[in-house]
């Protein structure tokens, strides 16, 4: 896994692994030359067949690695055996990898090292392929070439003016400012041009730095305070009511108590079709 930081300002990552190499005292035969042989038991192919009978006149025929070999198709006596692979022909050995991590990767890139993977007899090296797992960050969204940001104000803020600063994935500090006169409304996005994520292979040119604001209302309003406000702000709409309207009170909302009166109203009404049925009363004949 990376951070963010280290796909914004580039990294450089030590991966130790393990891998298997051809041995280099038997170059890769398992032993002596001319000593390996043909396995009898599987004929060479590394595979044997079982056959077994299930019932009556059916057999069932089923291949599985040879268990004299192991597979290999091939058969070194003891003594001619390689001491160092043992007759494996490869041996494990540790490789120590430098990913650089270049800026503006993105979550999920693959970086290739290209021959560095296990490497067997009679075959080419095969690659070792890094997939770049990008974590949460605490702060910044990473959204293709933006980098995105929620910032919560105080609705003084969002109405008076606010100032922040955002400090940055390469530690500078950013300073904003609402111009004087704008109100900021709640979940208005706003940007910063040229302050997201570099691009990839061009890393002098970056993104959007994209912010979404979140206006936060006070709890409540001191009562003296609000012919004040109404100075302050926009008339009041006016509204009409009918004479015969009704008054009802607006109450806190909860999800869960909708369910409730739900799982309740189903419950009666089971519990009133029941009623109306009553008891079934079977009817006997004679003959």
């Amino acid at each position: 896994s990376v951070q963010l930081e280290e796909l914004y300002n580039g990294a450089t990552r030590k991966l130790a692994l393990q891998k298997n190499v051809i041995c280099d005292k038997c170059e890769g035969r398992g032993g002596k030359k001319g000593a390996i042989e043909k396995c009898m038991q599987c004929r060479g192919s590394g595979v044997e067949t079982r056959v077994q009978q299930i019932g009556p006149g059916l057999v069932q025929h089923t291949e599985q690695v040879c268990r004299k070999c192991l597979g290999t198709g091939e058969m070194i006596s003891e003594k001619d055996r390689c001491k160092q692979c043992n007759g494996r022909k490869t041996v494990r050995e540790r490789k120590v990898l430098e990913v650089h991590i270049e800026k503006g990767m993105r979550d999920g890139q693959k970086i290739i090292f290209n021959g560095e993977g296990d490497h067997e007899p009679d075959s080419q090296p095969g690659d070792i392929i890094i997939l770049l797992d990008e974590k949460e960050h605490s702060t910044f969204v990473h959204a293709g070439t933006d980098l995105m940001m929620k910032m919560p104000i105080q609705l003084v803020e969002a109405l008076c003016g606010f100032e922040r600063v955002i400090k940055t994935l390469d530690d500078r500090d950013l300073v904003i400012r609402s111009k004087p006169g704008d109100v900021v409304k709640h979940e208005m996005t706003k940007c910063v041009m040229e302050e997201g994520m570099p691009l990839y292979k061009n890393p002098l040119e970056k993104g959007r730095l994209i912010i979404q604001f979140e206006v936060i209302f006070p709890p409540t309003i001191p009562l003296t305070v609000i012919p004040t406000l109404e100075q302050c702000l926009p008339p009041r709409p006016e509204v009409t009511i009918p004479l015969d309207a009704e008054t009802v009170e607006l109450e806190e909302f909860d999800p869960k108590q909708r369910r409730q009166q739900q799982h309740q109203r189903m419950a009666y009404e089971e519990d009133d079709r029941g009623y109306e049925q009553g008891p079934r009363i079977e009817q006997c004949s004679s003959s």
